[in-house]
């Protein structure tokens, strides 16, 4: 009987895409849990943000940690969650596409259209909003009690 795939993530593979970029470490964990060797580690070697720390536990488990300027994150939350992190923004990669997109004229005139509804739009509002301020005079205390003693 054949085994059905695991779906994966795109999310999940986008971040895994990004963490391939960012500099890599690998440790042994020794005596210490993972996360403690992963921690001193870092203390002892400076190693600036960003980084993924692989730290082996036995040799067969491997644990992977993120190091952020917010503190250690396991690998897998950060690959779901890469958005999240600034120092991977800037080390993403961009789509940049080299090919120019192709505009025909009826779109082009259509782009114009709108951008001329929208300044006209724009010029709407400000008048709407010149004439409510001119039109919602304060009420001065003098002027309630003259209305009031006629």
């Amino acid at each position: 009987m054949a085994r059905k795939r695991k779906r994966k993530s795109r999310r999940r593979q986008e971040g895994r895409k990004i963490l391939e970029l960012v500099p890599q470490y690998n440790l042994e964990s020794g005596e210490d849990k993972p996360v403690t060797a992963a921690r001193k580690y870092i203390a002892s070697e400076g190693i600036t943000p960003p980084a993924l720390l692989v730290v082996k536990r036995n040799e067969h488990t491997t644990d992977r940690y993120f190091w952020a300027e917010k503190g250690l994150f396991g690998a897998q939350y950060v690959e779901e969650n890469h958005f999240l992190f600034p120092s991977l923004r800037l080390i993403a990669p961009q789509n940049n596409s080299t090919t120019p997109a192709r505009v025909s004229q009826g779109s082009s005139s259509q782009v114009q259209s709108s951008e001329t509804q929208n300044t006209q739009t724009q010029n709407t509002q400000t008048q709407n909003t010149q004439t409510k301020s001119a039109v919602a005079a304060p009420i001065v205390p003098s002027m309630v009690t003259s209305l009031g003693s006629r």
